[in-house]
């Protein structure tokens, strides 16, 4: 079995009208966001092994915070395929995964993010920015993702914003 960590970037800031939508920061509500949730899978038990994470800088300072509070110990690979990518993207990469990491997250945007957790789980999770889904796979291997009999359980599916009550 594998388990796999579905996590949207956290807030984004709109203030500077000259950056490309790619280069947009987060905003101060999404630097608060991205380490609660770090706290929250390092206290849960799902720190990953793996990390593959698209290259906009929302989503690279994300990995960035989440990381750190999380306190992951783990391999991670920066991509622009998953810049605005749809959910096949993201399981071209997963594939490529080494089968001896059990557990894996990917980083990215919607609304392939959203498309991704319906595919393996079946269940239609709306994906604001910073929630996560934690999805069960009964798998061995990383390149059975690519068979359409993949089905997996939706574990947890945490808003940011319920870790601030």
């Amino acid at each position: 079995m594998k388990r796999l960590l579905i996590l949207r970037h956290a807030k984004s800031s709109w203030s500077d009208p000259a950056l490309s939508d790619f280069q947009r920061p987060l905003n101060q509500r999404g630097q608060q966001a991205a380490p609660s949730m770090g706290r929250w899978i390092a206290s849960h038990g799902y720190n990953p092994e793996a990390v593959i994470c698209s290259t906009a800088a929302r989503a690279q300072q994300t990995l960035e915070l989440v990381s750190v509070a999380g306190e992951f110990d783990c391999d991670y690979n920066l991509t622009d395929q998953l810049y605005l990518a749809p959910a096949q993207t993201y399981l071209d990469n997963l594939a490529e995964l080494p089968d001896t990491f059990e557990s894996a997250m990917v980083i990215g945007h919607n609304p392939g993010i959203e498309a991704l957790v319906h595919q393996l789980s079946g269940e239609y999770c709306t994906m604001p920015t910073c929630a996560l889904a934690i999805i069960t796979l009964k798998i061995s291997s990383w390149t059975e993702l690519f068979s359409s009999a993949v089905t997996g359980q939706l574990e947890h599916h945490v808003l940011a914003r319920e870790l601030e009550r």
